[in-house]
């Protein structure tokens, strides 16, 4: 069954989107913050099984003071319904930074400007949890320093391979580097004094379904494509639409793990 053409607001029947249309559109969707709504009906990704937001908001709830690192616009910590007394985030874009103290106002927390691979601007033993979703890189000395004896870092990390298909897509094959293993986490995790307490791995289906959705995608998460402009991969830009125009939805795999450590009391 062919469904109907979209009706524009003349009444006109609306014309198909072309190439340029999507590149354009996609180039144009800001990238501050961590809001994925927009991509609703153009890209979908499996959700991990473990429910990190859910298990981080019960934790917040039983601690006194906590810090969510590298928080993007406070998106995922806004959403926690019992604060501790102390909530602190630490934010390194400065675009992101208004936005994340908007977000955590409400929750009477704090937003910090703090490099993501720099020294925490806190005392030592600040903090019985830290958590963290999808960190840039992962200071381990420094989160075992501010968190107090029998403190917990419960965080969501990207895995190594993370969307890889689309990287080859567009870069030709990469080779996958380790640096983001749970097996590497782990023993840095151990190397800084932490106790490992669980650790889980998943591999969840994404879906793109026009190349708008992979424009907006690669430029707001910069890592899978390094120094992508819509410019620069024209070209293959043009090869993944015309394959997803022919076969359906460009599928890759996020790579995803749950980490938690803690602190001998």
């Amino acid at each position: 069954m062919t469904a109907p053409a979209p009706v524009g607001s003349t009444g006109r029947i609306a014309a198909p989107s072309t190439f340029e249309d999507l590149l354009a559109e996609g180039a144009s969707v800001p990238v501050v913050g961590w809001d994925f709504s927009w991509f609703t009906g153009r890209a979908t990704e499996e959700r991990p099984p473990w429910g990190y937001a859910s298990m981080m908001a019960g934790r917040m709830a039983a601690v006194s003071a906590a810090l969510d690192l590298q928080t993007g616009g406070g998106e995922v910590l806004a959403t926690i319904p019992a604060p501790p007394p102390l909530l602190v985030a630490t934010e390194a874009w400065a675009p992101n930074l208004e936005r994340a103290r908007e977000n955590i106002r409400p929750l009477r927390g704090w937003v910090v400007e703090a490099a993501d691979d720099g020294d925490l601007p806190f005392s030592p033993s600040s903090f019985d949890l830290v958590v963290s979703r999808h960190p840039v890189t992962v200071n381990w000395p420094e989160i075992a320093r501010v968190l107090r004896p029998g403190g917990t870092y419960l965080a969501q990390h990207v895995g190594p391979g993370s969307v890889r298909q689309l990287t080859d897509a567009l870069m030709g094959p990469q080779p996958v580097s380790e640096a983001r293993s749970p097996e590497r986490a782990a023993a840095q995790a151990a190397a800084a004094g932490l106790d490992l307490v669980d650790i889980r791995q998943a591999s969840l289906r994404m879906e793109f379904n026009d190349i708008a959705a992979v424009v907006h995608f690669l430029r707001k998460v910069i890592w899978i494509v390094p120094g992508f402009t819509v410019d620069r991969y024209r070209g293959e830009l043009g090869r993944l639409h015309h394959r997803i125009e022919a076969d359906g939805p460009f599928v890759a795999r996020a790579e995803r793990y749950l980490i938690e450590a803690r602190k001998p009391a």
